[in-house]
């Protein structure tokens, strides 16, 4: 079976409606592992220290999806620090090694955000549509070589009802079985 990972990039799990209902919805998939980055790096990472260990975590995944929620129309620090701390390493340092075997894997963004879409977008609130936003994960990812699919976003996401957070929820396992279906090769589903 091929192995989707999921890093979860929230400041707090513990206080989260909408990331921690769409993780453990993700959870019940088969082959879907999910870490609470936060929960395993709670002072940061370190980039001597971590970074080999989350190289080899990447590596051994068929596909990546970077779950985090939007702040100040950024992703949260802990990601930044870890982009900067891992795929420094694995594509400066260690390239030949590590980047190099990295290069081809699929990479989802699944992000939430507290505004409703119409704010994200050219003259909304926000000033600019969500995936001008992502430009500098999308730029990440085409310099690592990682393939880009249409991110998920759930908007308004502090504002959800229950009903509407389940919905969402579904929608997101939906998107992923999808995703995971269309990044799936035979070669890798025969050698699992």
């Amino acid at each position: 079976m091929s192995k989707t990972l999921i890093l979860l990039f929230h400041p707090d799990l513990t206080r989260s409606r909408a990331n921690a209902t769409l993780a453990a919805a993700a959870a019940k998939l088969p082959g879907v592992e999910i870490v609470d980055m936060q929960a395993a790096y709670p002072q940061g990472t370190d980039f001597l220290k971590d970074s080999e260990r989350e190289a080899s975590r990447l590596l051994s995944a068929d596909r990546i999806v970077l779950q985090f929620p939007v702040q100040w129309y950024s992703t949260p620090p802990l990601l930044k620090a870890w982009q900067d701390a891992v795929l420094t390493r694995m594509f400066y340092i260690a390239y030949e090694q590590e980047g190099r075997k990295l290069e081809g894997t699929p990479l989802l963004i699944a992000a939430t955000a507290g505004n409703v879409p119409e704010a994200y977008r050219e003259g909304g609130r926000n000033m600019f549509p969500m995936i001008e936003l992502f430009a500098p994960l999308r730029a990440t990812a085409n310099r690592c070589g990682l393939g880009w699919a249409t991110p998920f976003v759930l908007y308004a996401a502090d504002k959800i009802s229950t009903e509407g957070l389940e919905d969402a929820a579904n929608r997101y396992v939906d998107a992923l079985k999808v995703w995971i279906a269309a990044t799936s090769t035979p070669n890798s589903e025969a050698a699992a």
